[in-house]
């Protein structure tokens, strides 16, 4: 079924699972286990061969959103050749404001760096086109923060409204503490007296809610809200934790997965419209799925089996990650 555009989701649909290509576009990121996922072999015709089988299995179970970004390697690359080759037509949503830098090494010192920047956005936004052409359906501002120069750059965001007056959507993503505070700024931004932004993906898992209001509010303003690691970076997944024993106890009770628990999770949210799938292996994707068929009733619901961290907690946490 595809995506509705924004706003316009049926009452009682339900959110649905989107692919991102965060993890597989190059051979470093902060998800915990990835090193026993991938494998030693990361070399650029390895990931791109994984992203199309990940890609073609997303396309088999029904999977129409994949999300990419100009900071995640060759995503938009390998993206690119997959729906050149398949002939598939997702709803394909990228991001600019962050550089890749880490020259495809895992030790990086620097993996990526923050622009936005008007020329970052014009440079990157013809790096997408060229890689993605009109495949494109909806370009986001990448980990927008409230202390961004994009907020003030009347000249940029005017730039942003006629890519969206060309038919690209306009979005952002947040990252961070203030997460709430980057979304109710975000809703605020208007050019020509009308609503820059129609898509906000942001960070919700059942460590790290802090931002569920503001994502209520973008929802009910008729913005689709996206959400982003909701395994928490395989925190939730990879091994017990004192915080995560009872969540690990109730996907054993019901024969799923720790990850279909936490996905279907954030699925239930009432705001949500997509919730993202960092999977790196076709059975991780299928596994994902399974959250789709679960009816979380007070019996199965995750939510109160976790106690959430505060968000300064979290992303301090976060920040530790290794990249590996």
């Amino acid at each position: 079924m595809p995506l509705p555009s924004t706003g316009d989701r049926p009452p009682g649909s339900g959110a649905r699972l989107g692919l991102g290509l965060a993890a597989v576009g190059r051979p470093a990121y902060i998800t915990l286990g990835r090193d026993t996922d991938l494998g030693a072999d990361r070399s650029p015709t390895v990931l791109e061969a994984r992203t199309h089988a990940l890609l073609d299995a997303a396309a088999d179970l029904g999977i129409d959103y994949v999300d990419a970004a100009r900071s995640y390697g060759r995503a938009e690359e390998f993206l690119g050749s997959w729906l050149r080759r398949s002939g598939a037509s997702p709803f394909v949503a990228s991001k600019w404001g962050y550089r890749y830098t880490g020259n495809w090494r895992s030790d990086a010192a620097q993996h990526e760096v923050k622009d936005h920047s008007a020329a970052a956005f014009e440079r990157q936004w013809a790096e997408t086109r060229e890689l993605l052409g009109s495949w494109i359906r909806l370009y986001q501002v990448h980990s927008l923060t409230v202390d961004s120069p994009l907020w003030d750059d009347r000249p940029l965001l005017r730039r942003l409204a006629e890519l969206r007056a060309e038919g690209v959507e306009v979005g952002f993503s947040t990252s961070g503490p203030a997460q709430a505070d980057a979304v109710r700024r975000g809703l605020e931004v208007t050019v020509d007296g009308v609503a820059l932004f129609t898509s906000v993906q942001t960070t919700w898992n059942l460590l790290e809610r802090s931002a569920a209001d503001a994502l209520a509010e973008a929802s009910a303003a008729g913005v689709r809200v996206v959400v982003k690691e909701a395994l928490a970076n395989g925190r939730l997944t990879v091994a017990e934790s004192p915080a995560t024993t009872e969540l690990h106890r109730l996907a054993r009770a019901a024969g799923v997965g720790v990850d279909a628990l936490a996905l279907a999770a954030a699925l239930a949210q009432p705001w949500c419209d997509v919730v993202l799938s960092g999977a790196v292996t076709v059975p991780q994707l299928i596994g994902n799925t399974a959250a789709l068929d679960m009816d979380l009733d007070p019996a199965v619901d995750a939510t109160h089996l976790v106690q959430p961290e505060s968000a300064a907690d979290y992303w301090a946490g976060r920040s530790r990650l290794p990249w590996s």
